[in-house]
């Protein structure tokens, strides 16, 4: 428990669906978005690569403020600096306008995740980060479907720009909580910069290989979560913008099983729980072939879960193996991980004019294979050390 009473997992759990509440809360609007604007898949695809590339720009910077300012005041100030942003997007009147926002939306929300997955492990003990951070992962999921739900709901119902008016509210609620109940770290390193054996180890192979895989793993989850809609909007599907909003709602088995993937990470190690979710997310890549409605939402159950078992194993990863200053490394992860995003929102676009979903599915599964042998070669497996726990 914290000081204002509140649990301190359930506080980073409430980070995690800060940060993730907007990124993507325009993936259920697209086939809205192109009739209004009257634009092409890619062009309107740019609301989702444009907070992508803000983060992917922005993620070093928060961790150089972090070790500045301290890890508290940046994750509080970026979610009140996020919910800003989202409320200005309402006011966009043209689609370069609303890329710019969502490109603002982006660039503070780095603060957030790469900040809190550091303060896990200042503040947590090495033997309980697997689950910490996997808690964190579940926060980051129900984020993520309460903002694409709230988004598909509200654009259906009473127009696009209302969708980022409730996700500001939700936004600023957040962060209003995350001040009140957040603790300040224990060990306060503002003002620390970073020596140069610390950069060198940023630089070793196997966290070379963990920037690579975070940049392979979100290409992976943008390409099917961006362009699986136009799937669902065609025919036979011919889903509403609401029901659109609703295939999220796939993630929450990812929120509801992620915590096992921290008890595998503690247990087992980080390269374990990184090969089954490959063999997850292929899977149910496999399945969203099949022209039948639930076999294609089991699909993407499948593949969130993969993701979300991922993400936990490469974020607790490389903040366990980074060192001291494990803030700059998070924040280079970070950067990889969503140029990876932004890879997987523009790439598939052309892949559709060539073979449609099939081809977006074997792009997929081609980035899946090379994530596998990316983490097979350069993570190492877990050491057995007298009296302590796999990891």
């Amino acid at each position: 428990m914290n000081e204002a009473g509140a649990p301190r997992t359930f506080v980073v759990v409430l980070a995690g669906l800060a940060a993730f509440l907007d990124l993507y809360a325009t993936q259920p609007l697209l086939p809205l978005l192109a009739r209004l604007f009257h634009a092409t898949r890619f062009a309107v695809s740019l609301t989702v690569t444009a907070t992508t590339v803000g983060v992917a720009i922005a993620a070093p910077g928060a961790g150089w403020l972090a070790n500045r300012a301290g890890l508290r005041r940046v994750v509080v100030g970026s979610a009140a600096a996020l919910a800003g942003a989202t409320l200005l997007a309402a006011t966009a009147t043209t689609l370069p306008g609303l890329i710019l926002w969502r490109f603002v939306q982006g660039a503070v929300t780095p603060g957030l995740f790469a900040t809190t997955v550091a303060y896990i492990h200042e503040e947590w003990p090495p033997a309980r980060t697997g689950r910490a951070t996997a808690a964190y992962v579940s926060g980051t999921v129900v984020g993520g479907v309460t903002g694409r739900l709230v988004s598909g709901l509200a654009a259906s119902r009473v127009g696009w720009r209302s969708a980022f008016v409730a996700l500001s509210a939700l936004g600023f609620a957040a962060a209003a909580a995350l001040w009140r109940w957040l603790p300040a770290e224990r060990r306060v390193r503002a003002g620390r910069d970073v020596r140069p054996a610390e950069r060198r180890r940023l630089r070793t192979p196997q966290l070379l290989a963990t920037y690579g895989v975070g940049f392979l793993m979100l290409c992976t989850q943008v390409a099917m979560f961006t362009y699986v809609p136009f799937v669902l909007a065609a025919p036979p599907f011919s889903l509403s913008t609401a029901a659109l909003g609703s295939i999220f709602l796939t993630y929450l088995v990812g929120a509801v099983i992620t915590p096992f993937a921290g008890i595998g990470i503690d247990a087992y190690g980080h390269r374990r729980v990184l090969m089954s979710a490959v063999g997850l997310c292929a899977a149910g890549s496999v399945l969203t072939l099949i022209p039948s409605l639930p076999v294609l939402i089991a699909g993407l159950s499948f593949f969130a879960s993969g993701v979300f078992f991922g993400q936990a194993a490469s974020s607790s990863h490389v903040a366990r193996h980074a060192g001291a200053d494990r803030t700059i490394a998070i924040g280079i992860y970070t950067t990889a991980y969503y140029v990876g995003g932004s890879v997987g929102g523009a790439a598939p676009s052309v892949l559709w004019t060539l073979g449609r979903w099939p081809a977006c599915v074997a792009f997929i599964l081609a980035i899946e294979a090379a994530m596998l042998a990316v983490a097979w070669r350069f993570w190492e497996a877990p050491r057995v050390e007298a009296g302590s726990a796999l990891y």
